[in-house]
């Protein structure tokens, strides 16, 4: 080492504390994610580099009437925002499932449903947002609709129609 490169002080460690079971608090079982919102679809983000599914709503998926629609209503929910996401499950994929809240307050499922963007799914919700969802919303959004009641043959026939145009095309 030459005489003009600084040495780095040591840091010394500090010897840990006994282990305190009367001031020791058990850590969060469900995470909470907080930073900007990558928008893949209307019910989905990823917030730091994890994919989040939005709680209790149904959005279209991209490819079905209003996806694109759905998707950029979201990005203009979060564009700018600090989104604080509160982990409650993981749905069958694997995503976390996560009530999700802007900086404001605004929970970004209840938004979705109100600009009629998206759907109540009681399934998963209790119902927490059915009384927000705008009076065209079932009929506009009728494949997220049929998936909830499991008609999953009308999805097949959709894409089975789209899958053909674009084989004219």
């Amino acid at each position: 080492m030459s005489s003009t490169q600084a040495r780095r002080p040591s840091k010394a460690r500090r010897p840990l504390a006994p282990f305190d079971p009367k001031s020791a608090r058990p850590l969060p079982s469900k995470p909470t994610l907080y930073g900007r919102a990558y928008v893949v679809d209307g019910d989905t983000v990823v917030i730091q580099k994890t994919q989040v599914r939005l709680f209790g709503i149904d959005a279209p998926e991209l490819n079905h009437p209003y996806g694109q629609k759905a998707k950029w209503a979201l990005v203009s929910l979060c564009k700018g925002q600090t989104v604080r996401a509160e982990v409650i499950e993981l749905d069958s994929y694997g995503r976390g499932v996560a009530r999700c809240y802007l900086q404001d307050g605004r929970d970004l499922s209840a938004e979705m449903v109100r600009i009629g963007m998206a759907i109540d799914w009681p399934k998963f919700s209790d119902g927490k947002y059915r009384s927000l969802e705008t009076p065209d919303a079932r009929k506009k959004l009728w494949l997220a609709d049929a998936r909830q009641k499991g008609r999953m043959q009308v999805w097949e026939q959709f894409d089975t129609k789209q899958m053909a145009r674009k084989g004219k095309e």
